[in-house]
């Protein structure tokens, strides 16, 4: 009982997140692939339409797709290092002198987001951990893992279930309800791309799409090599 209800929920909660959290460090050392999305996306022809129409900022219109990519890089190197450097990103005016990137209420949002990221690595190593030490138990004491059709299964209806409920709620009010729940209260998080180089480099939300399937399927990936590892050290089930 307590290893169906209790053991093997806590062995398999841990190995998502610290798997999650080995996906998300391994893409963000390639800066989350943005060149392939930034020509997926056709960011070029976006930031051509909207730097133009920005309120705070000018000339960005006139920078290269190579400045828009390492202007990224330093944003997802800044929100991995607890935000440290995001005041400083700039890029070159027409007459070659060097202006910030973003306002005020960008940074102090990719700070926020930093601070996020920090807990989810926090969250992330714990999970590590405890997962760890389950397979040293379930080594020592012998215990069989689970069959692997369970395992599917158990997954498969876990995703099914949440799928149904976004889909029901609506994807963009559950995106919007999530914001609302961990960001602080009076910190803007909505920008419009007039309002926006940060948003509209990004093209958001359409890059944190190409992100997203990128870090599923990563995922996926890490976590069936290490079920068939599980497998070949616990043994499975009948």
């Amino acid at each position: 009982m307590i290893k169906r209800f209790i053991f093997w929920p806590l062995f398999f909660t841990c190995q998502l997140i610290a798997l999650a959290l080995v996906s998300w460090h391994l893409l963000a050392q390639f800066h989350f692939a943005y060149p392939s999305g930034y020509q997926l996306l056709h960011l070029d022809k976006h930031i051509a339409e909207y730097a133009p129409l920005n309120r705070f900022k000018e000339d960005f219109e006139f920078t290269a797709p190579a400045e828009h990519w390492r202007l990224f890089g330093e944003i997802s190197d800044a929100v991995q290092s607890s935000g440290k450097g995001l005041g400083e990103i700039s890029y070159t005016l027409k007459t070659g002198e060097r202006t910030a990137l973003m306002h005020e209420a960008e940074i102090i949002h990719l700070q926020d987001v930093a601070n996020l990221i920090d807990v989810f690595y926090l969250t992330g190593i714990i999970c590590l951990l405890i997962w760890i030490g389950l397979i040293a138990y379930a080594y020592y004491k012998k215990l069989k893992l689970p069959a692997v059709k369970k395992i599917l299964l158990g997954f498969l209806a876990g995703f099914a279930l949440v799928t149904i409920v976004v889909l029901a709620v609506g994807p963009t009010a559950v995106f919007y309800w999530f914001h609302v729940q961990v960001f602080p209260d009076g910190h803007q998080w909505f920008f419009y791309y007039q309002d926006s180089l940060m948003t509209t480099l990004m093209k958001a939300p359409d890059i944190f799409a190409f992100i997203a399937i990128l870090l599923l399927s990563l995922l996926i990936l890490f976590w069936c090599v290490s079920l068939y590892a599980l497998n070949r050290l616990l043994g499975r089930a009948i």
